[in-house]
């Protein structure tokens, strides 16, 4: 598991730096001296020089995709079924409407007792891009606000009585079974993750969240371990989670940007 999580975590530095070199090369193509043009006579009194810039055109639009490490996870963890949509929508130049919509089915082994929670989410907030692109790049790294909300369902499977004086050691765990419907739980949650286009209208991205649980409904007789959407409680308000993205841009709209001429004039001597 630690080497997954390192793996997890490196890919996204490795986004960063791709981001950071593309923006820097851009700059130093902008930035370099364009070679000297033949010279051309003005009329006397005084000479004028003109750069025309064409008008840069940003997209609008929504993006929709599905979180792979979710997706995936099923794979290997035996314990685990989920599946989560993410989209957001280009309000502004720097602010975006965002969205995830999710189901997962997740078995919990604790000291005292092996529970199942299954159950949908849906989160809503928005998220600002904090990176600055330049010609037509259409990069993110952004920090948002999210409102989550859960509905679920709790199976205790097995439990174990606590033995105070276990002189003859632990007792084996009880079968139970009974299940819990209609449990409810809602967080606030800062995302912070990046973007970056790979392949035309083909975005790939990771996500990191920080969790703070404003309301829990729970059984009548054992805590929620685990909460589709918020991840696991750790016998707390806050809890983490991260997301491995691929989505697909839909332009809807574009708006001109337009950046006025620069005139050079200079005087006669």
């Amino acid at each position: 598991m630690k080497h997954i999580l390192k793996y997890f975590f490196s890919i996204p530095l490795l986004f960063s730096m791709f981001l950071v070199h593309a923006q820097e090369t851009v700059k130093t193509k902008e930035t370099a001296p364009e070679k000297p043009k033949s010279e051309i006579k003005k009329p006397a009194g005084q000479e004028t020089a003109t750069d025309t810039i064409l008008p840069k055109t940003n997209r609008y639009g929504l993006r929709v995709g599905v979180d792979l490490y979710k997706l995936t996870r099923g794979f290997y963890d035996k314990d685990y079924k989920g599946v989560e949509f993410v989209g957001d929508f280009r309000l502004t130049k720097k602010y975006y409407l965002a969205a995830e919509l999710g189901f997962e089915d997740k078995t919990t082994d604790d000291d005292r007792l092996n529970s199942t929670a299954t159950g949908t989410y849906i989160k809503g907030g928005f998220d600002y891009n904090t990176y600055q692109n330049w010609l037509d790049m259409e990069n993110l790294i952004t920090i948002g606000l999210r409102g989550g909300f859960s509905t679920f369902s709790q199976q205790l499977n097995t439990y174990k009585i606590y033995n105070p004086n276990p002189y003859w050691g632990q007792q084996t765990p009880i079968v139970s079974g009974e299940k819990y419907n209609g449990l409810t739980a809602a967080w606030l949650e800062v995302a912070m993750g990046l973007k970056a286009k790979v392949f035309n209208n083909v975005f790939v991205g990771f996500g990191v969240q920080l969790k703070l649980l404003v309301s829990n409904k729970e059984p009548g007789n054992f805590e929620n371990l685990y909460i589709p959407g918020f991840n696991r409680t750790y016998d707390g308000n806050f809890g983490v989670g991260f997301n491995y993205t691929v989505s697909y841009f839909i332009p809807l709209y574009k708006k001109k940007v337009i950046v006025p001429e620069l005139k050079n004039v200079s005087p006669k001597k």
